[in-house]
């Protein structure tokens, strides 16, 4: 069911990018309800075209459905927050726009992965084979599992899922906890050794069977003591290389929230990177792992010294971060949200805590307007007009003039509590009076451009009216702030 619209008040609210709690439950509840009228897209578009899809690709999707159904009955949450993830997004746009034929076949398989990712979440009894093409299981929000085969088994044994790739003996399974729950807890699963270069997902997946019992998902399971290992080959010698085993590897979760690092799932960045230039997804590595916790730590805290609402706000919408690789050497600091995978911030590495600060708020404005767009339209399509904005070089239509205008206004909010707080570091306040200086005459222009504009619709003109008050009262006196 579709969320009904903002009311006046809270879309006022939405309008001044303060942070609402009414708000995030409303973004939250509008995110799921895209994404299953996208799943179910998605089904039509498969049973349409089944003439055109490989051998076995539509009974292979029609029982990765029957999976995810199960486990959605057994644990509704887990698996709302499993549809609700970024790159749960970026799967279902690539799906949806793949043209029929091997491509798209190769989009569905991930599907088996998406489902079986559902399943061990929800702690479902489980006795299937999946297909792992260029031997990589990606478990969505959840890691990564080079398995050196073509297909594993999957059997649920207790608490735990046996993970046998095939033709392989028992010293070669992993254990996987069965009941996953939230997804910070593969944090203390061991890493059996460095991550190998992400594997292309673009080519077609091998025929691979998922074989339901009579009620995996059934309750009353019976369940054994837990393993001591998580995540270690099963009987695996601790010494031995990880090249002879199954490599795990879990997502990072990052401290302070439920957020994690993302750096190894195939559609956290669409084919062809992003931006211009193109900029690809990366592997952060331990090292580089650690920095990109340090600096998110260390942003959050800046955070709730600056403006606590925006501090938790963060917290709530950003569900992962994504490290991307710098397009050039001499190319400047680059965010992004994709309008497919909200909740997702792709970013190069920020230099500090501050840079972090300004980018986690940034994009999150992204995704908060997004979101609002979709709920109540702001603006037509309209002609292909474009205009210049101070940010940029390049002129914007004006979705992007409405969207910079918002993150930017928001960022001088965030910027003038700091620069008027005696109570923050003196680097912080000094740099952000200067940001502050320097992007509240630029958003001012934007406005106007916006408010002149006769692509918004009577709602977006609203909403530019409200955003147009709230810039002139951060120009005000301290007083006018609430």
């Amino acid at each position: 069911m579709t969320p009904a619209p903002p009311s006046a008040a809270l879309l006022g609210l939405f309008a001044r990018t303060r942070p609402t709690r009414d708000g995030a439950a409303l973004l939250r509840s509008a995110l799921h309800a895209r994404r299953l009228v996208l799943l179910k897209a998605l089904l039509v578009r498969v049973r349409r075209h089944r003439a055109e899809l490989g051998d076995g690709v539509e009974e292979r999707f029609e029982a990765a459905w029957h999976l995810l159904e199960r486990a959605e009955r057994r644990a509704p949450a887990a698996v709302r927050d499993l549809l609700d993830y970024p790159t749960t997004g970026g799967w279902l746009a690539a799906a949806l726009t793949a043209p029929p034929g091997p491509e798209l076949d190769a989009r569905l398989a991930h599907f088996d992965a998406l489902a079986l990712t559902a399943a061990l979440r929800a702690g479902c009894a489980l006795d299937l084979t999946v297909a792992t093409p260029h031997g990589t299981l990606s478990l969505t929000g959840l890691g990564r599992l080079l398995t050196g085969a073509d297909r594993v088994a999957v059997r649920t044994e207790g608490h735990h899922a046996r993970i046998t790739p095939e033709g392989a003996g028992p010293d070669r399974a992993v254990l996987l906890p069965r009941d996953l729950g939230d997804l910070g807890d593969l944090n203390g699963l061991n890493d059996l050794g460095d991550p190998r270069a992400l594997n292309d997902p673009g080519e077609p997946g091998d025929p691979r069977e998922l074989r339901d019992p009579d009620d995996p998902c059934g309750p009353g399971d019976p369940r054994g003591p837990r393993h001591p290992h998580p995540g270690r080959p099963a009987d695996a010698d601790p010494g031995r290389s990880p090249a002879a085993a199954p490599h795990w590897s879990p997502l990072l979760r990052l401290p302070g929230g439920a957020a994690v690092l993302d750096d190894l799932d195939p559609y956290r960045v669409p084919r062809g990177g992003i931006g211009t230039p193109p900029r690809t997804g990366v592997e952060a590595g331990p090292a580089g792992r650690a920095v990109w916790a340090d600096h998110w730590r260390a942003a959050l805290r800046l955070l709730d010294a600056t403006d606590p609402g925006r501090a938790e706000e963060v917290r709530r919408l950003v569900r992962a971060l994504v490290p991307v690789a710098h397009a050039d050497r001499g190319t400047g600091p680059f965010g992004a949200t994709l309008r497919a995978a909200p909740g997702a911030v792709l970013a190069t590495l920020p230099d500090g805590p501050r840079e972090m600060a300004e980018v986690l708020v940034h994009e999150t404005q992204h995704t908060k307007l997004a979101a609002v767009h979709e709920l109540v339209p702001l603006y037509t399509a309209g002609p292909a007009t474009v205009h210049k904005v101070g940010w940029r070089t390049d002129a914007r239509p004006i979705a992007g003039v409405l969207q910079g205008a918002y993150a930017h206004l928001a960022l001088t909010d965030l910027w003038r509590r700091a620069a008027r707080s005696s109570g923050l570091p003196a680097p912080w306040r000094t740099r952000a009076g200067q940001q502050f200086e320097r992007f509240h005459h630029q958003v001012g222009r934007a406005l106007s451009v916006l408010l002149e504009s006769d692509e918004l619709t009577n709602t977006g003109r609203e909403f530019a009216r409200h955003m147009r008050q709230h810039h002139a009262r951060l120009g005000a006196t301290p007083r006018a702030l609430r």
